[in-house]
């Protein structure tokens, strides 16, 4: 039965910055929710749209443990993780294929992937597609940064602190390193 006939499926699962959500179809990851202000507000949110919880299958139980185990700082591109782009406009799926590619602990800016789709000048409506993405830490729109190399607003829950606490985790110089002062 393709995808779009049935419900998404969704998990919760602990992770060493909080509980987390999967939501996935049998094509792909649908959407990855980092922790909400608590775990039922994290199961409301991975809940919308009709997604039913469940036992992860083998292949969502294998995206989880190696989500869990980044965010515990075993680094991993997460790139083997299938994706459930069915639904996206071009622009974002260029978008989100140039941020996957960023390695942990690497950073380009909004510009640097807008170059990279052959879109130069349009930094800000990359800014916004990564604003719109739904798959967070898979598609490593933390490792976008501004510019001034800022952290210029994080649409996800926890603002530019999670992206500030994801970039240190995936130990990104600049980003939770010791200063002298």
């Amino acid at each position: 039965m393709p995808a779009s006939d049935r419900s998404p499926s969704a998990a919760l699962f602990d992770t060493a910055i909080g509980v987390c959500a999967l939501v996935w179809t049998d094509v792909g990851v649908l959407r990855f929710q980092l922790p909400e202000a608590t775990p039922q507000d994290t199961r409301t949110r991975m809940l919308r749209g009709g997604a039913r919880e469940v036992e992860p299958d083998a292949t969502a139980a294998e995206a989880i443990a190696a989500c869990r185990a980044h965010l515990d700082g075993n680094l991993d591109d997460l790139r083997w993780i299938r994706l459930d782009h069915t639904e996206l406009a071009d622009f974002h799926r260029a978008v989100y294929g140039v941020t996957r590619a960023i390695d942990p602990g690497h950073t380009l800016t909004y510009g640097q992937v807008a170059e990279r789709i052959g879109t130069p000048g349009a930094a800000q409506a990359v800014g916004q597609a990564l604003g719109q993405n739904a798959i967070p830490l898979i598609i490593p729109c933390h490792r976008v940064l501004a510019a001034d190399h800022a952290l210029h607003g994080f649409s996800a829950p926890g603002g530019t602190a999670t992206k500030a606490h994801l970039l240190e985790i995936e130990r990104t110089p600049g980003f939770g390193e010791p200063t002298l002062f």
